[in-house]
């Protein structure tokens, strides 16, 4: 390890030991993912950013422990946090001095609180965040996805060109390594062929063969693909990134949960808030609503968090504040929501689904998982 950077050999020689850590992790599966506060809990200190106040889970059969709620790379209405909508926040040029200080400051907090991973998926946030993280590239796990050139493009459908990208995508943004590299796909079935996915699992399997990434994944919208590629692809498939909402629930028949499970995968959820229809307000810190919004996320993240399967929900946050109270949820969810408190999340679940733009109706498939 040079100037506090991990290099290609470094993360090499510590993947087998993490490997090896995770392992001595699932042999404590009676107690469930949440082991961090009852046992082996020196070993979950010695992950990225360890906080004794916050929850840690393991992530399925990787031996990485990740922050019960972590960051997702999204930065929805973050107009509202720095107080314009400039270039560099919505465009392709991110070099506007406001949105990078942001950033900088969210991640930062998320260091503190000890938020350890951010999902970054699309080729914007992947540099943004890598920025981010200039010097303190080890305080974080990092997820990469450059969905604009995978496999929704068409150009990108074979192993060859999927490799491709990752190598120019972290040559771009001067990484060294991804922690999860984890493929955005089409949202439906049958918007890939099997041979595309066998192609896909191929790339995935090579870069960690290769050392560009310690593990690898997919993102999808589609449960039965999802549930699919994860039973034909066992030994492949470390982690999945998936919807799952404060008003999703588990099929009693069927559920992907089964092969989730069945097949020890990591599970990040997506769209926690229903891409913000949970709330009534509009995220800026003066909105009349901020106070009852910021108890609708908790509540939100402490019912997800009360299904074992999910590591970890993945919210987009644009603000400081914004991750204390997601802090705050996880020190909250030590007691299960109460009858009241389930009651007053129906509500806002209901309102949650009314509220879903045009854009985001395919999220009602989530509410069964």
């Amino acid at each position: 390890m040079a100037d506090g950077r991990m290099t290609r050999r470094d993360f090499l020689q510590t993947s087998a030991s993490a490997a090896a850590a995770g392992g001595l992790a699932m042999g404590m599966g009676a107690l469930g993912p949440n082991v961090a506060k009852a046992a082996g809990a020196s070993d979950v200190a010695k992950t990225r950013s360890y906080n004794p106040g916050m929850e840690y889970r393991r992530l399925g059969k990787t031996g990485l422990w990740v922050s019960a709620v972590c960051m997702g790379g999204h930065w929805k209405r973050i107009d509202k946090a720095v107080g314009h909508t400039g270039k560099g926040i919505f465009g392709g040029d991110f070099n506007d001095p406001d949105f990078q200080k942001n950033r900088h400051d969210v991640v930062s907090k998320c260091i503190e609180v000890g938020i350890n991973h951010i999902d970054a998926c699309t080729i914007e946030e992947v540099r943004a965040y890598s920025k981010a993280l200039q010097g303190r590239r080890e305080a974080m796990f990092l997820g990469c996805s450059w969905y604009q050139n995978e496999l929704r493009n068409k150009n990108f459908r074979t192993a060859e060109s999927l490799l491709g990208m990752l190598d120019k995508g972290m040559k771009e943004s001067g990484l060294e390594y991804v922690d999860l590299w984890r493929i955005t796909m089409h949202e439906r079935s049958g918007q890939h062929t099997e041979a595309e996915v066998r192609e896909m699992m191929k790339a995935l399997e090579t870069a960690k063969k290769q050392g560009k990434a310690r593990f690898v994944g997919f993102s999808s919208h589609d449960r039965p693909h999802i549930k699919w590629m994860i039973e034909t692809f066992p030994a492949v498939v470390d982690a999945v990134v998936t919807p799952y909402t404060a008003d999703s629930k588990v099929l009693p028949k069927d559920s992907l949960f089964d092969a989730v499970k069945k097949e020890k995968v990591g599970m990040f959820g997506i769209k926690p808030f229903g891409g913000t229809s949970l709330f009534k307000g509009d995220s800026s810190p003066t909105s009349p609503e901020a106070e009852a919004d910021d108890r609708r996320a908790r509540l939100a993240i402490r019912y997800i968090l009360e299904n074992p399967a999910v590591t970890a929900p993945i919210p987009g946050l644009i603000s400081a504040h914004q991750v204390d109270n997601m802090a705050l949820a996880v020190k909250e969810r030590r007691q299960e929501l109460s009858a009241e408190e389930k009651a007053e999340l129906k509500a806002a679940g209901r309102e949650m689904w009314a509220r879903l733009p045009e854009d985001y109706q395919w999220l009602r498939d989530w509410e069964y998982v």
